[in-house]
């Protein structure tokens, strides 16, 4: 029995050694794999701040694309827009002139018509003679410059001739005056 205890307490040591050497394998084990999830984590980490950068550094790119579109279609529509009232303002400059020169031609029209019909001699003749010629020369100007010194001729008709300007002025008054009464 002896050699039976011992037998068993010489399997017994030897099995507690198996069984350290297990653990201690199992540890190691179980450390080698922790270590390996770890670097794996690190690994993905690392991949997924590369994409995070490489995604991130696309969309910056995108939106400076976006916005560098967006002005030159801003200013694609600032130069069209500008072209368009340039035209506009072109096309009613030309509808002015083109007024001016007809209402030119009918003052001239109008003034010749007075000359044949009105009368021809006395006061009431130098009147109207006055009156045509006054006529012929407004059209003519109309005529010849259109609207554009209009504003600039009639102040220095008015610095010339400021006594006659003002009679005229309240002569037509009293006549829109009476004529607004009734």
């Amino acid at each position: 029995m002896a050699t039976a205890k011992s037998d068993w307490k010489s399997r017994e040591g030897s099995g507690m050694e198996s069984a350290e050497h297990a653990a201690s394998g199992a540890a190691q084990k179980a450390s080698d794999f922790g270590h390996g999830v770890a670097d794996k984590a690190k690994d993905m980490g690392s991949q997924v701040a590369d994409k995070a950068r490489e995604v991130g550094s696309q969309v910056a790119d995108k939106a400076r694309e976006l916005g560098s579109n967006v002005a030159d279609k801003a200013r694609e529509m600032g130069s069209a827009a500008t072209e368009k009232a340039s035209q506009a303002a072109s096309f009613v400059g030309k509808k002015a002139g083109d007024a001016a020169t007809a209402m030119g031609g009918g003052m001239e029209n109008l003034a010749g018509s007075i000359r044949e019909h009105g009368p021809s001699e006395g006061m009431f003749g130098s009147a109207t003679s006055s009156v045509a010629k006054s006529l012929e020369e407004t059209g003519h100007y109309f005529k010849e410059h259109g609207f554009n010194n209009l504003g600039e001729d009639l102040t220095h008709f008015i610095r010339r001739n400021p006594v006659p300007v003002l009679l005229a002025g309240v002569a037509a008054g009293y006549l829109i005056a009476r004529a607004t009464r009734r």
